[in-house]
């Protein structure tokens, strides 16, 4: 299986800073990372975490599949073949994501498929995606905290993730898991105020 290298998303990292027209400290300060990270992120020489990732490609106006989907040179089609799926690795979070549609500005959702390996984790703390999450898992436990509340989650077990709740992925069994994310690509419109 081939894997989308380092380098390759450090590389699609600054053409997407670039095409914003930001500079590296401004990335830095919009995720609240260092300029220096932002710089090994770009060289390649660092593999962040899945929600690190998930916050620079929001910075610089992607979602995360849509990160990957470019990153991996997706044609737009409609049938996205298993053989063709090319999975980005974050060492850190001991995590391999491949998206499982290429994307284009109209699609409403965003699949990806996460595979984890024992002892990896989404993020060192619970973060907000900021939009509307429905996970699936295929195979494997995860440990799942939700809110102020921490779940144990098997395979076959879904849950759906409000905009704004903070979450965290972890894998603290001695397998590998496997698990969809379909994530919401717009912004979810808070219901109207009732009292006006």
């Amino acid at each position: 299986m081939r894997f989308l290298k380092q380098q390759v998303v450090g590389d699609r990292v600054r053409r997407l800073r670039l095409a914003a027209g930001i500079s590296l400290r401004t990335l830095a300060a919009q995720t609240d990372f260092s300029p220096s990270f932002i710089s090994q992120v770009e060289n390649g020489l660092v593999s962040p975490s899945i929600a690190s990732m998930e916050k620079i490609a929001r910075a610089l106006g992607v979602t995360l599949g849509e990160f990957f989907s470019a990153a991996a040179e997706g044609d737009g089609v409609l049938i996205v073949r298993a053989a063709d799926r090319i999975p980005a690795s974050s060492l850190w979070s001991h995590a391999q994501i491949e998206p499982l549609a290429a994307l284009t500005e109209t699609r409403k959702f965003e699949p990806v498929l996460i595979t984890m390996e024992p002892g990896g984790r989404s993020s060192k703390h619970p973060v907000a995606p900021g939009k509307e999450e429905f996970a699936y898992v295929l195979e494997g436990n995860l440990f799942l905290v939700l809110g102020p509340e921490e779940h144990t989650m098997g395979p076959g077990d879904a849950v759906t993730i409000r905009p704004q709740e903070l979450r965290k992925w972890e894998n603290r069994g001695t397998a590998t898991a496997r698990f969809l994310v379909v994530t919401s690509r717009f912004p979810t419109t808070p219901p109207p105020d009732p009292q006006g």
